[in-house]
């Protein structure tokens, strides 16, 4: 193994501009939706807007009906996989990612164990899967079910051993742009049809896959991102064909020999980031994104607020009513600055509200940015 010094240092820029290009965050990129939701291994959803506002922040003449016939084709999905949390994945990382993440939802199950004394596990996952494959159910109505077997279990154990033990998808209209719709699940090998064995993908080839859309990371990084514990066995494996450096404080950082690492000076456009966006959430050290001095800031409660990224590092808050953007800046920038937040935010809440009023991005009444405290 080569000695710690010989790894090249990564300062806090490098790795800022490195990780926004992986994010698409530099400029935007012409891919399809259903190509970068597979680049960037999902998008956290635990509201449903979230991923078209990520999208748009990433990809060239992005409207939300794309990704909202996706959701209705059934190309993509929303189900539980990373951290426990909802994720819109592509149709075939929903059916390998998930298996991948089962040990996190084993041990989440294991948490509630008091709640589920007297419970069979195999069982109760064969009654909820026969239950959610008859017809899409609520979670309400999946744990009324349970109970009638179990009475004295707790309900809401009940109910996280069924979300944890089957891979569970959310059923549209829910997900799909302006349309509403309340929360149904089935299981993701019945909503897409499939018979065939469901397996895991390599966690090898998921560790490369991490890379590439959040690299350079260290172990430490992607066990964040994935929810999950033991990876440092499948980075030495791969080890031998990976870039290795070091960040300022010493801790190692892999990545892909030919991935993007642009200087360090890249210019780096203002981007409105929804709340919950992985690029926020997905490394260990979050210093790459969000200076020390703000930390904690995008959150009031357990109210995660919309975020704004200003030369590659987190520097407001927004939010969005009708046409009317609020913009809450940390700290002053210069007039220029200002101007492209502005231009920035003009065609955020141009093309995504007209998404909203279904008129596909046509002309609507004029956009208003302002700057000031956002309403919490």
């Amino acid at each position: 193994m080569a000695s710690r010094t010989t790894h090249p240092v990564l300062g806090t820029r490098a790795l800022n501009r490195a990780t926004l290009a992986r994010q698409l965050l530099l400029e935007r990129a012409p891919l399809s939706a259903h190509d970068a939701v597979a680049h960037l291994l999902g998008l956290q959803a635990q509201n449903v807007k979230p991923p078209y506002f990520q999208l748009h922040a990433r990809l060239a003449g992005f409207r939300p009906a794309e990704l909202a016939g996706l959701m209705e084709s059934r190309e993509v999905v929303r189900m539980v996989t990373m951290r426990s949390t909802i994720h819109t994945h592509t149709a075939d990382d929903a059916l390998t990612l998930r298996p991948l993440v089962q040990p996190a939802r084993d041990r989440e199950v294991a948490y509630f164990r008091k709640g589920l004394v007297g419970v069979d596990l195999e069982r109760l996952a064969d009654r909820a899967r026969a239950l959610v494959d008859g017809a899409p159910r609520t979670m309400g109505e999946i744990r009324e079910d349970l109970l009638q077997e179990w009475p004295d279990a707790d309900p809401q154990s009940l109910s996280v051993a069924a979300r944890c033990l089957l891979p569970l998808v959310q059923v549209t209209p829910r997900g799909v742009w302006g349309r509403s719709g309340q929360v149904r699940l089935t299981t993701v090998e019945n909503w897409l049809g499939t018979t065939s064995p469901v397996r895991a993908q390599p966690v090898d080839d998921v560790v490369l896959r991490y890379l590439a859309a959040f690299g350079p990371a260290s172990v430490k990084d992607m066990q964040t991102w994935a929810g999950l514990t033991r990876l440092r066995e499948a980075f030495e494996r791969l080890r031998p064909g990976l870039a290795v450096f070091r960040d300022e404080n010493g801790v190692e950082l892999f990545d892909l020999p030919d991935a993007p690492r642009p200087d360090a000076g890249t210019p780096a456009p203002p981007r409105f980031l929804p709340e919950f966006d992985n690029l926020l959430l997905s490394h260990a050290d979050r210093t790459r994104v969000v200076p020390p001095e703000i930390k904690g800031r995008t959150w009031t409660g357990n109210q995660a607020h919309c975020t704004l990224l200003v030369d590659g590092f987190l520097a407001g808050l927004w939010k969005l009513e009708g046409r009317e953007l609020t913009v809450e800046l940390f700290s002053s920038v210069p007039a220029r600055v200002r101007d492209l937040i502005v231009d920035e935010g003009e065609r955020m809440v141009g093309e995504m509200a007209g998404g909203t009023e279904g008129t596909n991005g046509t002309e609507g009444p004029a956009v208003v940015v302002r700057f000031g405290a956002i309403p919490r």
